[in-house]
């Protein structure tokens, strides 16, 4: 029973102590939130080329002040033509990883983001040639392969920044760069533009998103600041030689 009375007691003051040393050090309250984002760059593009409607949304939501989970969907529906074939893609995608924050608590301020986004993209779609022409020994051919669907996916990386407008409102923008794993069809009818992903010719991809973000905060936490060393300055260097340099001399002095 003493062991029992003493556990309980001691409870109380290890969170006194634990407390007492957290106020010792510098600490900063960090709202944690849950965010809500649509893409303006793929509405923008459309009004300049109507062969292209792509639409964007994400969701995330902090797992810490450095962390957060993503999740984003959206659709495209693609058109292309030239002189002897024309194609069409259609579908959905959705990618889900984690952004990571690179700023400090104190610097971010909960206003700005600038890191870094980690994601895995998967990809449904459906493609298709209408028409296409081939020129041969009897004459001009015209046929066309039916619209089929195929599933793909890659890998994407996207550095970004973030900047409040007003309370619960920021805007940015991201660069995306997106490796392929698997197209969904053979080199032979490799598509041309895939949803999620851009250009689907080369193995690599490259995109820009500007993003209207709305976020509400869920939960606070105390973060505590790391202290930077202060680093030596020339001047110490110097008063320290000039200080050892005293040293020998009285040394040498004594000597003689």
């Amino acid at each position: 029973m003493r062991r029992i009375y003493a556990y309980f007691i001691s409870l109380p003051l290890l969170a006194i102590a634990i407390s007492a040393n957290l106020s010792a050090q510098d600490t900063i309250t960090v709202p944690l939130r849950i965010k809500a984002g649509i893409d303006i760059a793929g509405p923008l593009v459309y009004s300049a080329n109507k062969n292209i409607l792509n639409t964007e949304f994400f969701f995330s939501a902090d797992l810490s002040e450095k962390k957060a989970v993503y999740l984003s969907t959206g659709f495209l529906d693609y058109k292309f033509s030239q002189y002897n074939y024309e194609y069409t893609n259609k579908g959905a995608f959705l990618k889900a990883g984690l952004d990571f924050n690179f700023l400090k608590p104190d610097k971010a301020a909960d206003k700005y983001w600038a890191g870094v986004g980690l994601r895995y993209g998967i990809t449904v779609f459906n493609s298709g040639y209408p028409s296409f022409s081939q020129d041969n020994y009897w004459g001009k051919t015209i046929s066309s392969i039916s619209r089929t669907t195929h599933w793909a996916h890659f890998l994407e990386i996207s550095p970004g920044i973030r900047t409040q407008i007003f309370t619960n409102f920021s805007m940015g923008w991201n660069i995306s760069m997106r490796m392929m794993l698997y197209s969904g069809t053979g080199k032979d009818l490799k598509p041309i533009y895939l949803p999620g992903f851009g250009n689907a010719q080369k193995n690599i991809s490259a995109g820009v998103n500007y993003y209207l973000v709305w976020s509400i905060p869920y939960k606070k936490i105390r973060v505590i600041l790391k202290k930077e060393e202060p680093e030596e300055t020339d001047e110490t260097e110097g008063a320290q030689g000039s200080s050892n340099t005293g040293n020998r001399q009285q040394v040498q002095r004594g000597r003689q």
